[in-house]
């Protein structure tokens, strides 16, 4: 894969981490549920897929 695209795809799973943890901060009455779930769900798959490219351009 092309360096650009995992360097976009890096930054782009970071503005969905830091999403997440503004959603976190929240209190308890204001996090939409769906928005956490979804956005927990798309930043993990894009660090899990990160994590697997990363492996195997180290093997």
């Amino acid at each position: 894969m092309s360096q650009v695209f995992i360097f976009f795809l890096v930054i782009v799973s970071m503005a969905i981490w830091v999403m997440v943890s503004k959603e976190a901060a929240k209190s308890s009455n204001e996090i939409s549920r769906g928005k956490m779930i979804t956005l927990l769900s798309v930043g993990s798959l894009s660090t899990l897929f990160i994590s697997i490219v990363l492996i195997q351009s180290l093997l």
